[in-house]
């Protein structure tokens, strides 16, 4: 039984579930929004606003935790640090949005906005 546990398994083993959060993470820091079902953008929001808590420290380490979460993208790490995380200097937490879009033709899963906030 999974009482409590919060997160979701997507119907994938722990190490693919991994590399698929790590993928969504990455798609959103190069395009800053993307469009995806909402139980998946529900679960990227804490990874990616993690990840952003640590970017504006902007330490060395910091950007190689980053560049290890994002699958040794050392070029996403220093975009993240760089150029997304200085907008968030005066805010404690929220970087981004999930805004509901309708539901997908095909099979009427439940879509979803994710982006940073401006």
């Amino acid at each position: 039984m999974r009482h409590h546990r919060k997160n979701r398994k997507f119907g994938r083993k722990a190490n693919v579930r991994r590399g698929f959060i790590r993928s969504l993470a990455i798609a959103l820091i190069e395009n800053e929004r993307i469009i995806t079902t909402e139980a998946r953008a529900k679960e990227l929001r804490p990874y990616i606003e993690k990840l952003v808590t640590k970017a504006k420290r902007g330490e060395l380490a910091d950007r190689r935790f980053i560049s290890a979460r994002l699958g040794n993208q050392a070029k996403l790490a220093n975009k993240l640090v760089d150029e997304i995380a200085p907008r968030y200097t005066e805010r404690n937490g929220g970087y981004t949005r999930i805004i509901k879009l309708p539901q997908r033709a095909g099979d009427a899963s439940p879509m979803a906005l994710i982006e940073f906030l401006a």
